[in-house]
C-alpha cells in the first residue's frame, strides 16, 4: 500500500468514527416526535392495510435476495484502491439521487393512486443501487452472503435509534457472521417481514406522506426521494468503507 493510499485510508477512518457517533446517538426531540405520530398512525391502519404492505416489502426484497433482477452485469471490481472505489460510489449515488428525484416527482404530481405506487417503485431503486455499490467494492452479489449484507445494510438505513446498535455490530463482523449463516435455500425463514417493513416504514413516513398531499405532491416527492436516497447512500458507503478497513488491517475506527 503506498503512503498516499494509507493516508486517505486513515481520513477515512478517522471520517468512519464521527460517523458512527452521529448514527448511534441517541434519538432528539423530532426523532421521538416522529416515532410517536409514526406508532398512533399505525394503530388506526387496518390490519388488512399492515398485511398489504408487508407483502409489497417481502416480494420486493425477495426479488432482491433471490434472483437476478438487481444483480449488475459487470463483474465486481478488482484492483483498485479505496479513493478510486469512493470516487466511483459518489457518481453511482449522484446518479440514483436524480433518478429517485425524477421518480418521485413523477408519481407525486399524479395524486394518491401514484403516489402509492411510488413505495415500491422507490425500494427497487434503492436496491439496485446497493447492488451496484457491492460491485464497486469489489464483492459479488452472485454470493447470497453479500445479499443479505446488503439488506443489512439497507436496515441499518431505515431502522429506529434502538435496532441501530445490533445492525452496526452485525456488519462490523460480518466475516464471523456470515460463517454462522443458514443455508442459501433456508435463509428468508429468519426474516422478521413484519418488523423490516414497519420499521422501513415509520422512518420514512413524514416525508412519504406530504407527497400524497394535493399540489404539492411533486416537489415533496422529489425532494423526500432525493433525500432518502442520500441517506442510504451515505450508509451503504460507509458500511462498505468500514469492511474495507477492516479487512486491510488500517486503523480501527472502533
Amino acid at each position: 500500500m503506498n503512503s498516499s493510499g494509507s493516508l486517505y485510508e486513515q481520513q477515512i477512518a478517522r471520517e468512519l468514527r464521527l460517523w458512527e457517533k452521529e448514527l448511534l446517538k441517541p434519538p432528539g426531540f423530532l426523532e421521538k416526535t416522529s416515532k410517536a405520530v409514526s406508532v398512533r398512525i399505525n394503530q388506526v391502519i387496518p390490519d388488512k392495510v399492515h398485511q398489504t404492505i408487508t407483502a409489497t416489502v417481502k416480494g420486493i426484497v425477495q426479488t432482491a435476495l433471490f434472483s437476478i433482477e438487481y444483480m449488475p452485469k459487470h463483474p465486481p471490481l478488482l484492483g483498485l484502491t479505496l479513493a478510486m472505489r469512493d470516487h466511483k460510489s459518489e457518481e453511482l449515488l449522484a446518479f440514483y439521487k436524480k433518478l429517485a428525484a425524477a421518480e418521485g416527482a413523477g408519481t407525486g404530481a399524479g395524486g394518491i393512486l401514484l403516489g402509492l405506487a411510488d413505495f415500491p417503485i422507490l425500494i427497487g431503486i434503492k436496491m439496485k443501487f446497493l447492488f451496484e455499490l457491492a460491485h464497486l467494492y469489489g464483492h459479488s452479489t452472485q454470493d447470497y452472503r453479500e445479499r443479505l449484507y446488503i439488506l443489512h445494510v439497507f436496515q441499518l438505513a431505515f431502522s429506529s435509534q434502538r435496532k441501530r446498535p445490533a445492525l452496526l455490530e452485525t456488519l462490523r463482523s460480518w466475516p464471523v457472521t456470515s460463517r454462522t449463516l443458514p443455508p442459501a435455500e433456508s435463509y428468508a425463514q429468519h426474516i422478521d417481514w413484519l418488523q423490516l417493513q414497519q420499521e422501513y416504514r415509520d422512518t420514512i413516513d413524514f416525508r412519504k406522506m406530504l407527497q400524497l398531499v394535493p399540489g404539492i405532491g411533486a416537489v415533496v416527492g422529489a425532494w423526500a426521494n432525493y433525500g432518502l436516497l442520500e441517506e442510504l447512500g451515505r450508509i451503504g458507503m460507509n458500511c462498505y468503507r468500514m469492511r474495507w478497513l477492516e479487512q486491510s488491517g488500517t486503523e480501527s475506527i472502533t
